[in-house]
């Protein structure tokens, strides 16, 4: 089964120690890794942080409740995922960006799903590019030796900083495949994410639950 790793850190630029807002009684962070946890398809969840002081805090917390975190370099992420992996013998990776608190436990499945059933290098449903998700329910999967490829092929900053730009920037290298969400999902123009203080005040005047299906999640964001 596979392993999810979640990437976090502390310092986005956009919006300063986000993981750790509140939202409706929790930090964004916990909203993650409670909405990860209820997936029936991962073997295990790890964070992949980086290793610099600004993020003891968020490492100490995530311990506190139970996660398992990896410490590596903050502007190397291929480095950093690639070693967090190894750290617990991953076989397929799911990334999943702790940006996204409503991220849901049905479309990783679903995802996940979709993996195991077509022959592909990558597989997404975490944006809506090419496919009608909405951005910020899904994630991203690969087998662990993409990322093993990428980690030994790649030199460029750009290459290193996002996990799966070299794989954006060679389509033709690789068979990446996404697919369109049920029709009661199926709203590619809804944002969900959190990268702004804007997206965070959007996020807070929704009364969003913590235990939320994806269908409650987007029929409250079209309210």
């Amino acid at each position: 089964m596979p392993t999810a790793i979640i990437q976090a850190r502390m310092g986005a630029t956009r919006l300063p120690n986000k993981m750790l807002l509140h939202l409706h009684g929790y930090p964004i962070i916990e909203w993650v890794y409670r909405r990860v946890l209820q997936s029936k398809r991962l073997d295990k969840i790890i964070f992949a942080l980086p290793d610099t002081e600004p993020d003891d805090l968020l490492a100490w917390y995530l311990e506190s409740i139970g996660a398992t975190v990896f410490r590596g370099s903050e502007a190397d992420l291929v480095d950093r995922y690639y070693k967090a992996a190894k750290s617990v013998t991953a076989e397929d990776v799911v990334r999943i960006c702790a940006d996204n608190p409503l991220i849901c436990s049905s479309e990783i499945d679903r995802l996940i799903d979709y993996f195991m059933q077509h022959k592909c290098d990558y597989a997404y449903n975490h944006i809506p590019r090419n496919n009608r998700c909405p951005d910020g329910l899904g994630a991203e999967i690969c087998r662990m030796e993409l990322l093993e490829e990428i980690h030994a092929k790649t030199s460029k900053p750009e290459h290193r900083e996002h996990l799966f730009n070299y794989l954006w920037d060679h389509p033709d290298q690789y068979t990446i495949e996404t697919f369109n969400p049920p029709g009661d999902l199926a709203y590619p123009e809804l944002k969900l994410d959190l990268d702004t203080r804007e997206d965070y005040k959007r996020l807070v005047e929704k009364p969003y639950r913590i235990e939320m299906s994806a269908m409650e999640i987007v029929k409250t964001a079209l309210q």
